[in-house]
């Protein structure tokens, strides 16, 4: 089936922006003190003969996507390398219809086709790149096509996601799991969102890193020396922050437990409303968690009380390591991260025991609308995170969360860890770059795609690095 809304890919650039950290973030294992902003560009057509460009950003934060003892040098590398091969193999597909349609055909097949013929060579898993970095890599210009798709049309993105430009329904995309009566026939992702009410304000959460400094003990001296806070209650108090997402190990039940407790003692002194705890898939067995949880629930109950959800505990790669996690999420409800690259692996985790999904327009817009639609009917909280997104990046994620009702408000650290790098987008959007009264202002986004309001942000952008075109 076709519609005479369809687009092509025409087109498609590649452009590479390095940020640096103003303070480490720490990831598992690893650390982040700089990362490269993949953006594309991406011309489509329709059946008319109309041509529009769009634009989507992402970061490639090796440390998140690509656990592993390879260099930090080597797998950024091999990420950009990989962007290059897209940038050629997106518009190659040569796929029509509604950018979701689009987005989803070259998904589960061109992508995992290109990802093997980059990964035959290399025997070692650890240096093979992951489902998850293909994700990240592919994100940009699935993002750029739904933008474009939405100026081409003149309408909002998420004006589009109906029977009016969609081809198909629901069903077309998406299996129910089989113990339900669940039906996405003649239902579409506009169904599952909210379009005409989304809010222009939401709760902010601040990332409070493994290395961040809680009072004058923790500071080491090599601290910036700018207008931005460096302690945690500063920023708490200077952005009026109500959510604090806690960074833990993993590996570490004492340092794990005390972290908690130190954060949690501070929400409480500053009036903060929510925690959240965030073990970035090191933890292998529940019963860590769970002792954690219970030992806070029995001696600090009103910090126990303030933990909305747990996040990602365990390994991501869901196939591999299939965990019972009922025990857990009695506990406090547990929600997919890295794993959730689709709703097929989401599924895998309701069976599980999980019970919502963290969304990320870094895994792809089409995914992250098609695992929402998938969560959302099977009863299953969402959650919007972060990948430290700049720029660009930050407008469709805050987005995202604005449209699919997420648990409470969206993640946002942009402003914690590189404040400068999205001077030009806050010249034009700076409710979404700096935090007041505990929440992000959405009001400035207009206009059609993502409403970026490109022409208004003065960005030189370096020559692109990779480009295609029919």
């Amino acid at each position: 089936m076709s519609k005479p809304t369809d687009i092509r890919i025409k087109a498609a650039e590649l452009f590479l922006l390095p940020v640096k950290t103003r303070v480490p973030l720490k990831f598992g294992h690893e650390t982040l003190t700089s990362v490269v902003c993949a953006r594309a560009c991406v011309t489509v057509t329709d059946s008319q003969g109309r041509s529009a460009a769009g634009w989507g950003e992402t970061p490639l934060s090796v440390q998140w996507v690509w656990p592993s003892s390879l260099s930090y040098e080597e797998r950024l590398g091999a990420l950009e390398d990989f962007c290059k091969h897209i940038t050629k193999a997106y518009v190659e597909s040569a796929i029509t219809g509604h950018p979701l349609e689009i987005g989803n055909n070259f998904i589960i097949n061109a992508l995992p086709r290109l990802l093997d013929s980059i990964n035959k060579d290399k025997p070692a898993h650890e240096s093979r790149i992951p489902t998850l970095a293909a994700l990240v890599c592919t994100s940009p210009f699935d993002l750029a096509a739904h933008d474009a798709f939405g100026r081409i049309h003149e309408k909002p993105v998420y004006a589009t996601y109906g029977a009016d430009f969609l081809s198909a329904d629901l069903s077309e995309f998406l299996v129910p799991a089989e113990d339900t009566d669940i039906s996405f026939k003649d239902r579409y992702p506009e169904d599952f969102l909210r379009i005409q009410d989304a809010p222009k304000q939401l709760k902010a959460w601040h990332l409070v890193g493994g290395l961040d400094p809680l009072t004058q003990k923790d500071l080491h001296g090599n601290e910036p020396n700018d207008e931005h806070p460096v302690l945690l209650p500063d920023w708490v108090q200077r952005d009026g922050l109500k959510c604090l997402k806690i960074k833990l190990r993993g590996n570490d039940k004492d340092w794990d437990t005390n972290r908690i407790v130190s954060v949690g003692k501070l929400a409480i002194i500053m009036d903060v409303d929510w925690l959240t705890v965030d073990f970035n898939c090191t933890v292998t067995e529940p019963e860590y968690v769970n002792e954690i949880l219970d030992y806070i629930r029995d001696t600090y109950p009103r910090i126990y009380g303030a933990i909305l959800y747990v996040e990602q505990p365990f390994p991501y790669d869901l196939e591999r390591y299939r965990i019972d996690v009922h025990s857990l999420s009695a506990r406090k409800p547990l929600f997919l991260d890295e794993s959730a690259h689709d709703w097929k692996i989401v599924g895998l985790g309701r069976r599980l025991g999980w019970t919502g999904v963290a969304l990320k327009t870094c895994k792809t817009q089409t995914m992250a609308i098609l695992t929402a639609c998938w969560a959302k009917a099977h009863g299953m909280s969402l959650m919007v995170q972060d990948l430290t997104n700049p720029m660009l990046a930050q407008i469709p994620h805050v987005l995202l969360a604005a449209h699919t009702d997420t648990i409470m408000g969206v993640e946002t650290n942009c402003m914690q860890f590189y404040p400068g790098a999205s001077a030009p987008e806050a010249a034009v959007h700076p409710g979404l770059f700096t935090r007041r009264n505990g929440k992000i202002d959405l009001s400035t986004i207009q206009g059609n795609g993502f409403g970026y309001r490109l022409d208004e942000i003065k960005r030189t952008l370096p020559e692109p690095v990779a480009g295609f075109e029919t």
